[in-house]
């Protein structure tokens, strides 16, 4: 059992890997593909045959390889799962797969965040733009915090005491854990930490800013504008194109300058959703 558990794990791992080389690729400046191509090479030598087929097979069809279990449901494809085979994932004694979308199926951390905020009532408008993944509540105009670390505390924790996220310090660590494998810095002092595999909702998103700005990662990248969010592992391709909008919004210093002049988290959601309103719809 141990060493199927063992086989899965690495199978999450390599998946994270991958996607991190896919979000490096569409906005990072292809500077560590070689060290993430070999990591991931490093991963695959590391599974066992049966695994390794599946991962190979599943991998020449998309990159999203694994889905969690989701209140008895594939977390991807949304398929409930025959009650046998849920409990056969929380065993994880042999590799199971999704019987719709042929993911391998692994089971959710019990303490792992989950998105917890209310679904839309029927009959309610249609959010569009921004305020798809985003609210006033989540906009921190003026930021505490002097490292990496303490400034997505902050994030975590509106999102937590508002209601939208569970677990803030599970965010924070699992956060901190995807910058050690590649620094979300970016050009523009802006910066995307996240934490996939956030489930039970749609992606979340908070915004903070600071305004004198900080020290982000190692190389001592200065960053002002901190974008994090909490990605249910279905939507891991459409946060790519996500980041991409945004990195092309904020390109733009009068973008920028919108967002660092605001003084209240009214004023920062006014401003962040119109500096999107083109690029986000």
């Amino acid at each position: 059992m141990e060493s199927m558990k063992h086989q899965i794990n690495l199978l999450c791992q390599l998946q994270e890997l991958i996607l991190t080389r896919d979000e490096h690729h569409h906005t990072g400046d292809g500077s560590h593909l070689d060290s993430l191509n070999d990591s991931i090479d490093a991963l695959v030598d590391k599974l066992e045959p049966q695994p390794k087929t599946f991962y190979q097979r599943l991998y020449k069809k998309d990159h999203l390889v694994m889905s969690p279990m989701v209140d008895g449901c594939c977390g991807v494809c949304g398929m409930r799962l025959p009650v046998s085979q849920v409990q056969q994932v929380r065993l994880a004694r042999t590799i199971q797969m999704c019987s719709s979308c042929g993911r391998m199926l692994y089971d959710e951390e019990v303490d792992a965040p989950r998105v917890i905020a209310e679904k839309p009532m029927r009959g309610e408008p249609r959010k569009t733009g921004i305020s798809r993944f985003s609210a006033e509540e989540l906009m921190v105009c003026d930021l505490k915090g002097e490292n990496t670390e303490a400034v997505i505390r902050e994030l975590a924790v509106a999102m937590a005491e508002n209601h939208f996220v569970s677990n803030a310090d599970a965010l924070v660590a699992a956060a901190m854990e995807r910058e050690i494998m590649l620094s979300t810095a970016m050009g523009d002092g802006l910066a995307f930490p996240h934490v996939r595999g956030v489930e039970g909702g749609g992606l979340t998103l908070a915004l903070g800013i600071s305004k004198k700005g900080f020290a982000y990662d190692d190389a001592g990248t200065k960053v002002h504008f901190v974008f994090f969010s909490a990605i249910p592992v279905a939507v891991s391709a459409f946060y790519l194109r996500l980041m991409s909008s945004l990195t092309e919004a904020f390109s733009k210093k009068e973008n920028r300058d919108l967002l660092l002049t605001a003084k209240t988290p009214a004023e920062l959601w006014k401003a962040f959703m119109k500096a999107t309103r083109y690029n986000i719809r």
